[in-house]
């Protein structure tokens, strides 16, 4: 199973963070730059790291040089993906 997914990146931003949802994209901020493909390097680790997955199981499908970006992500579903995002957020307001 493989899941695609909209994204709306915003590369150099003050901080890597995932922003919330945008009706059906995601919004990304990244701190990297949108050069050398660094920005979408950073996306993958971002999603990898919240969604609990290996980083072959997340690719950047259309938009590698575009804010507006479609990445495929293996072995979860859209719900599947919604609630751990859910969970990290949650989390993270809880940090101090």
């Amino acid at each position: 199973m493989s899941t695609r997914l909209k994204l709306k990146v915003i590369p150099g931003a003050s901080r890597t963070a995932i922003s919330g949802w945008l009706d059906d994209a995601l919004k990304i901020q990244v701190a990297a730059a949108p050069e050398r493909g660094k920005a979408n390097k950073a996306v993958v680790a971002l999603l990898c790291e919240s969604l609990g997955l290996q980083r072959s199981c997340v690719r950047v499908l259309q938009g590698e040089t575009s804010q507006m970006k479609v990445v495929e992500i293996d072995g979860l579903s859209l719900a599947e993906i919604r609630l751990r995002l859910s969970r990290t957020s949650t989390n993270n307001q809880d940090s101090p």
